[in-house]
């Protein structure tokens, strides 16, 4: 049986697509790339959302959490970069009433979430922001994954808060599409993509084209070089939180694709739960 929500009363928002987003290095929010540009300009390729709601590799933590800060600080999770990078402030505005109402859904379908009302906003959130909305007059709230659940329990999570996109939220997954820090070839960004990164990325893009679900959520098992790719898994979390949110079949539209350092795959998608426009 399918249950067909009853819209909120505040539903008048456009209903966006959810999104999964490759940040990269933090220097993607400041240098010239091609994954930069494409970021300029997405956000003017979206309805402009209510509030953005993203799931991002850097905010880990079981139960899930959900962050409830009003005024949430930017967090500098790195080191090793220009201090340029360390005096950005990306000062968005929380949504306390959002993270309620997403941690509410959550535990209503059966898992186990909290807010946190300290959470601030962690490079995997603000560097892509910040180039999609420069204003930073869009509430955000950042949502974690959980490194120790498979990619099902993240497709649950994103299909629980999917319902959220009815009022105009924005659903992003923030993580890595390739995400071995270890073998990316740091001195040349410009460098060609090794065969095993490449095998793992043709694989998971095959799949998402071809909306094999059971393939993509046993990803660890069937993905060639899969450990390769993704060493830890926290960076391909996000993006079933994101495919969870479009519903039971998706319309995967590739956004971008790039890498850098060799290995550093930078794809992005769109899901879509509505069929193509018309040509």
């Amino acid at each position: 049986m399918h249950i067909v929500p009853t819209p909120s009363p505040a539903a008048s928002a456009p209903r966006p697509p959810a999104l999964f987003l490759s940040h990269g290095s933090p220097m993607l929010a400041v240098e010239d790339s091609p994954a930069g540009r494409f970021l300029d300009g997405l956000g003017a390729r979206l309805p402009r959302p209510s509030a953005i709601l993203v799931a991002s590799a850097h905010f880990t933590a079981a139960p899930f959490l959900v962050g409830a800060a009003g005024a949430p600080a930017t967090i500098h999770d790195f080191g090793r970069f220009p201090d340029a990078l360390f005096r950005i402030r990306y000062p968005a505005p929380g949504a306390p009433a959002l993270a309620e109402a997403a941690v509410r859904r959550l535990r209503e379908a059966g898992i186990a979430a909290a807010p946190w009302p300290d959470q601030g906003l962690d490079h995997g959130v603000w560097v892509p922001l910040r180039r999609m909305y420069p204003d930073a007059d869009v509430p955000v709230v950042p949502v974690s994954v959980n490194p120790r659940a498979d990619a099902a329990a993240h497709f649950a999570l994103g299909r629980a808060l999917g319902g959220l996109r009815d009022d105009g939220v924005l659903v992003i997954g923030s993580g890595g599409f390739v995400h071995n820090l270890g073998d990316l070839v740091w001195t040349d960004r410009d460098a060609p993509m090794p065969a095993w990164a490449s095998a793992f990325a043709g694989w998971m893009r095959a799949r998402l084209e071809a909306g094999d679900l059971p393939a993509l959520l046993d990803w660890a098992q069937r993905a060639p070089e899969a450990h390769r790719a993704h060493p830890t898994v926290e960076h391909l979390l996000p993006l079933f939180v994101a495919l969870g949110a479009a519903g039971d079949a998706p319309r995967v539209e590739t956004l971008h694709r790039s890498h850098e350092f060799g290995s550093l795959a930078l794809d992005a998608f769109a899901f879509h739960d509505d069929p193509p426009p018309a040509r």
